[in-house]
């Protein structure tokens, strides 16, 4: 299952609108896929930790690279995503602004997939996976 929706970059130039698509797999039952486009192409590709992502709706999660929280602005919720990449040769910030009813109604189709704590990991699929590369 995927949601497309309109994610907003604060730049140092003012606010930038730009789409998101939000995915969930039932076989990585615990992650949550974003890829963050530019028209047609995709600049980046994020997977979040689902229940972290939840929890990011009710208060400050996250260190390190990825970072969750609520945010309000202009009378409606948001949720607020920090993110930082690095590569070889620098390293970069982006804080993304989503809206909250829109990302947490996706929420709530996955867990009607795989609820809250019905998650597992199965580890002959990663192995082979892992053997495969």
């Amino acid at each position: 299952m995927s949601a497309l929706m309109v994610v907003r970059l604060d730049a140092a130039a003012g606010h930038v609108n730009f789409l998101a698509r939000f995915s969930y797999d039932d076989g990585d039952a615990y992650a949550v896929q974003a890829e963050f486009f530019d028209g047609p192409s995709v600049v980046a590709r994020w997977r979040f930790d689902r229940q972290m992502l939840s929890e990011g709706f009710h208060g400050p999660v996250g260190e390190g690279d990825v970072a969750f929280s609520p945010y309000r602005a202009a009378g409606f919720d948001e949720l607020r995503i920090d993110l930082v990449g690095r590569s070889a040769d620098r390293q970069g910030r982006a804080v993304l602004f989503v809206d909250a009813a829109a990302l947490a109604g996706f929420l709530d189709e996955t867990y009607a997939v795989i609820a809250a704590g019905e998650e597992f990991l199965d580890l002959d699929r990663l192995l082979d996976e892992f053997l495969a590369s």
